[in-house]
């Protein structure tokens, strides 16, 4: 299943991560995993929240350039190699990953990685029949 991302391109000064995550927090939207890459001049703050159509309307309203884009999380054993089998599928597939980042969950016994494929659609059907466990989003919001 497809998992929704927002993507805020951040500006590289002072306050601006900040002021992206405090205007979520004031509109009460919780964050339930993000990663930060940056240039020297701008960053791309992307998270996984419950809403992100929301998430995206309130940090537009405060002049963030957002998008929304698929990702797909998949619950990965929380052992050496376990990520090395999870690309190992999309490598035998000959599918590129773009970018992932992961966290850990108490409530489940396996780390979660959130990850883009080039094509998201060979992604989930790779990882599905390789018998992955690719969670809904609506397991990843409720974490």
């Amino acid at each position: 299943m497809k998992l929704k991302q927002i993507s805020i391109f951040l500006e590289n000064r002072k306050g601006r991560l900040w002021k992206a995550l405090h205007i979520l927090g004031q509109a009460k939207i919780n964050i339930r995993a993000l990663s930060i890459a940056d240039t020297s001049e701008f960053g791309i703050l992307r998270m996984i929240v419950p809403d992100p159509e929301n998430a995206k309307k309130i940090l537009e309203e405060s002049n963030f350039v957002v998008k929304i884009n698929d990702v797909i999380a998949v619950g990965v054993p929380d052992e050496p190699g376990g990520l090395d089998g999870i690309l190992g599928v999309l490598n035998e597939a000959d599918i590129n990953v773009e970018y992932l980042y992961a966290f850990a969950e108490k409530q489940m016994e396996k780390a979660i990685v959130v990850l883009r494929t080039e094509d998201i659609d060979a992604g989930l059907k790779a990882l599905e029949g390789a018998g992955v466990t690719v969670l809904s989003p609506e397991e990843v919001y409720s974490l």
